[in-house]
């Protein structure tokens, strides 16, 4: 049934705040990607000069398609980067590299929240989907059903605040090896540091959506304040 409640207080701010991140990020890789680094180096050259620093020799660094979808694979070890990214040499290309070549260091040496969010991937992959369902259909028949969903559901918010961590830490990384690795001079890092601080806001617009969305469910079913009939 429709809600003008869920419209209001979840769907409306959701696309506010995940248009505005999206928008951001695409405002900085578009501007940055057209300043060349002085030196030179492609994204996947980039990439592999801090892997090769960090000594791993394990990793294979792939083109993939896509607009901005560049990302490591623990299990295949696999660090697969964009089209826009992987022979280009611009600051925001040379930056989303050295990020997910940041997970890749991360997974080397072994950094505890990464391990953490690969084993929740799982119970998230469910929660989305049934979790959602089983609350939805819990408010035209309990609340309890709807606190089972919830809890199913959770995981999605618990996999995207465990990703937080993973993504800043990425980012701090990259920010700093970037120019220790002498990929980029210091005055050039403002191009990436722009970029990846927008694709960071990505990741806190997903989990507080899914916020949204779980503190809705609970206070419509009568969990968390009173019963909304």
């Amino acid at each position: 049934m429709f809600d003008m409640k869920y419209v209001l207080y979840v769907m409306i701010p959701g696309l506010i705040i995940s248009g505005g991140a999206s928008f951001l990020v695409k405002t900085a890789f578009n501007r940055y990607s057209k300043i060349a680094s002085r030196r030179g180096y492609t994204g996947a050259q980039a990439a592999a000069r801090l892997l090769h620093i960090a000594g791993i020799s394990d990793v294979q660094i792939v083109p993939t398609h896509g607009y901005l979808t560049d990302h490591y694979n623990p299990q295949t070890k696999q660090l697969a980067l964009s089209e826009a990214v992987y022979s280009s040499n611009s600051l925001a290309a040379v930056g989303v590299a050295c990020h997910e070549a940041g997970h890749a260091i991360q997974h080397a040496t072994n950094y505890a929240p990464l391990g953490l969010r690969s084993a929740i991937v799982p119970a998230a992959g469910i929660g989305s989907g049934l979790g959602y369902t089983v609350m939805a259909v819990g408010v035209f028949i309990h609340p309890f059903v709807v606190g089972i969903g919830a809890a199913i559901f959770s995981a999605v918010l618990l996999f995207q605040l465990v990703t937080l961590p993973v993504e800043f830490d990425a980012t701090a990384r990259a920010k700093r090896l970037v120019v220790e690795a002498g990929i980029v001079d210091e005055d050039e890092r403002y191009g990436i540091d722009r970029t990846l601080n927008a694709a960071a806001l990505t990741y806190v617009a997903a989990a507080i959506s899914t916020l949204l969305t779980l503190l809705y469910f609970l206070m419509r079913s009568g969990l968390l304040g009173g019963r909304d009939e």
